[in-house]
């Protein structure tokens, strides 16, 4: 039997209707390993040919990341991984670059609700809502909830401002803040500023009443937020983070909680999850949710139609549509 032209290491939930359009064309097979061993005994074997592998984080339990040792074992024929998912630090993607296997991603496809969970989370940090909520529910009313803070006349720092921390600017535009600041790798053009400040990285933690967090995780970003930098930030600072756990230390992070450096914090996303530190479940003063960033129907139908077009274009055109930063200059004419 020969091999597929595409296998799917995870499943499609959602883009269905393209999937089953696109089987009328292509041969595409779902992975049938039940463990990490066999799925790289299966690369040698059944699915050595397959040139392209559809992978969405559901794999994970099984054959778990796609790390340098991994992919050394990918099918000998594979060229492109289209992943399923904005942030892809569980890809290897140097080891893969070293194969000459190209990796995509789906940027832009979470923009809207990721951004969504960063102004809830924002919004919740300032007003104390959680609590006021649980309070109320164990018939308490009022009694012990802590003042909220109003976000007008606050400065808002984005920390990384790709499509998610571009869109959370646009919602948080309608709070009368006294101004948006961010640091970014390189600085935006003008017409994506849109009205955002450029500063640099020390000046965003210095300067800003609330701090949220969208940058990728990558051996530079892990730990970016670490004991230093909560000492540079102003006191009843509020922390939000939709982006990865690790690109904060969680243990400053509750240090700075448990001091007062740290009014509130908003998390989506923690170091191991869905494993979460007993100082910030302990913590009131922290929002805690259990990575729902893009949870919702529409944007996990966007994210894998990305996906789905991604592979069309390595079968069709043999290229990507949105591979990754570090493999974007494979793809220069």
């Amino acid at each position: 039997m020969s091999s597929p032209q595409v296998l799917i290491v995870g499943c499609i939930d959602f883009a269905t209707d393209i999937y089953e359009d696109l089987k009328k064309k292509y041969s595409i097979e779902y992975y049938t390993s039940k463990s990490r061993q066999a799925f790289i005994q299966d690369c040698s074997t059944k699915y050595k040919d397959v040139p392209i592998i559809y992978r969405s984080p559901e794999s994970q339990s099984v054959v778990g990341p796609f790390d340098a040792e991994l992919v050394s074992h990918l099918p000998a024929a594979l060229k492109y991984i289209v992943y399923c998912g904005a942030g892809y630090d569980s890809i290897d993607v140097q080891a893969c670059a070293n194969r000459k296997v190209m990796v995509s991603h789906t940027p832009m496809a979470v923009d809207d609700a990721t951004a969504d969970i960063a102004a809830i989370l924002i919004l919740n940090c300032c007003r104390n809502v959680l609590a006021a909520s649980d309070n109320l529910r164990q018939g308490r009313w009022r009694n012990g909830v802590r003042m909220g803070t109003d976000p007008q006349g606050k400065v808002l720092g984005i920390l990384g401002a790709g499509g998610i921390g571009r869109t959370l600017a646009k919602r948080m535009s309608g709070f009368d803040l006294a101004k948006v600041q961010y640091h970014n790798r390189s600085r935006l053009s003008p017409e994506l500023e849109q009205g955002m400040e450029y500063v640099d990285f020390e000046t965003l933690l210095k300067t800003s009443d609330i701090i949220s967090v969208h940058c990728p995780l990558n051996n530079n970003t892990t730990h970016l937020i670490n004991y230093r930098e909560f000492t540079l930030m102003k006191d009843g600072v509020i922390i939000v983070n939709t982006a990865r756990g690790k690109v904060i230390n969680e243990a400053a992070l509750v240090n700075a909680l448990e001091r007062g450096k740290v009014l509130s914090a908003g998390l989506d996303v923690f170091e191991e999850e869905p494993k979460i530190s007993p100082g910030l479940l302990a913590n009131p003063r922290c929002v805690l949710l259990p990575h729902i960033g893009t949870f919702t129907n529409e944007s996990q139908y966007k994210m894998e139609k990305l996906v789905l077009d991604n592979l069309v274009a390595a079968l069709e055109q043999d290229t990507l549509l949105t591979p990754v930063p570090e493999h974007k200059e494979f793809f220069k004419k």
